[in-house]
């Protein structure tokens, strides 16, 4: 699951930051913090095409271990960048309409 919440805090240069959420449902000690290993070099991988001043969340699911140790980290990556574009079209900012007299 991913979130994107835009900063309004923050200057324009400010990069994308990166949120995770890794649940004991996710596995022991040892696979959360590979899941969340894996999760933050895939978004450094996807990072430059994320918008700056966007605050973004992961929340890492039950089977997530399981997709990484099935499919690999280029699949997780792979699905981290289509859930991101999902997450930043929907806090896009509607075009405004001009006003009508």
């Amino acid at each position: 699951m991913v979130y994107a919440f835009p900063r309004e805090d923050a200057d324009d240069e400010a990069p994308a930051r990166l949120g995770l959420s890794v649940s004991r449902k996710v596995g022991d000690a040892v696979t959360r913090n590979r899941v969340k290993r894996v999760l933050r070099e895939e978004f450094a991988r996807v990072a430059a095409t994320v918008p700056a001043r966007l605050d973004v969340v992961v929340i890492a699911r039950a089977g997530c271990a399981a997709y990484v140790d099935e499919h690999g980290s280029a699949a997780l990556g792979a699905r981290l960048g289509e859930l991101l574009a999902r997450a930043i079209s929907a806090t896009a900012p509607e075009p405004r309409q001009p006003d009508v007299a």
